[in-house]
């Protein structure tokens, strides 16, 4: 996210002063979604993406657990699908390199389809023991997620 950031202003104050950088566009737009391939990696092993606690907990008991293993099960088939076509992909551009920075490959930008739906998949399946457990005792995520910050910012406002 730091290099996104540093690439843009650079490009911004290369604008400014009447040039522009060849490669910007291109190495931002790849940036930008290597930040989103890592990043959703990253909130999976957190559980923080979209869910819907609410809905699941309102589930009676034996059937909330089973739709817990058939969205996990969905999830990760999705997940696998996505690294297959991911390892498709990089095969078809194999050859071929960036238009503005001819000496990187576009293989390589595009292994983070395959390498960030793994990583989900690792990380989702490291996160489920603590997310079935919380779901079989009627732990909301989305609640405890929201008392923590509060209990956070309660101890800033107390430190203040």
């Amino acid at each position: 996210m730091v290099l996104l950031t540093v690439v843009v202003i650079v490009a911004v104050l290369y604008r400014l002063v009447g040039s522009s950088l060849a490669w910007y566009d291109e190495v931002a737009a790849i940036l930008l979604a290597w930040i989103t391939y890592y990043g959703s990696a990253l909130a999976a092993l957190r559980r923080r993406h979209i869910g819907f606690d609410s809905v699941l907990l309102s589930i009676p008991m034996p059937i909330r657990m089973g739709a817990v293993a058939f969205a996990e099960i969905v999830t990760a088939g999705f997940f696998l699908l996505l690294a297959w076509a991911g390892f498709v992909v990089m095969s078809i551009l194999g050859g071929m390199s960036l238009v503005s920075i001819t000496w990187v490959p576009v293989s390589f930008t595009q292994s983070v389809i395959p390498i960030g739906a793994v990583l989900f998949l690792i990380c989702q399946a490291l996160s489920l023991p603590g997310y079935w457990r919380a779901c079989a005792r009627g732990i909301s995520l989305e609640h405890a997620e929201i008392e923590e910050e509060v209990e956070s910012e309660m101890k800033k406002a107390g430190n203040a």
